[in-house]
């Protein structure tokens, strides 16, 4: 049990995580959102390396709470499918409205975490 409750309180801290990279901020009147991920990424190389970094952040804590490979390999395929859009001018801005990169990896952990 106690192992249990350190994986809740450690996806529950993943959660907050992701949701401040990717939901941070809500556009009122509609249902998009845009978090540290999107407002960095406006910094050509640097804001997107630091939110890459931030990333594989999810990645490594899932690794250290025992996630399969398959899993992980499908969170570095999210994390770096926003790296490389979210490189492109203006493109790669936009895109980060739609690909939440972060909240993907964290649906992906907790049906890990479930099985």
């Amino acid at each position: 049990m106690p192992d249990q409750d350190r994986k809740r309180r450690e996806l529950e801290r993943l959660r907050k995580h992701a949701d401040l990279l990717d939901n941070w901020i809500r556009i009122p009147g509609t249902r998009l959102s845009f978090g540290l991920d999107g407002l960095l990424g406006l910094l050509p190389v640097v804001g997107d390396t630091a939110t890459l970094i931030a990333g594989l952040m999810i990645v490594a804590r899932a690794h250290r709470l025992g996630v399969r490979k398959r899993t992980l390999l499908e969170m570095l395929l999210n994390v770096g499918v926003d790296y490389a859009f979210g490189t492109m001018p203006v493109v790669g801005d936009l895109f980060d409205f739609f690909w939440k990169s972060n909240r993907r990896n964290i649906r992906l952990l907790e049906r890990e975490l479930e099985r």
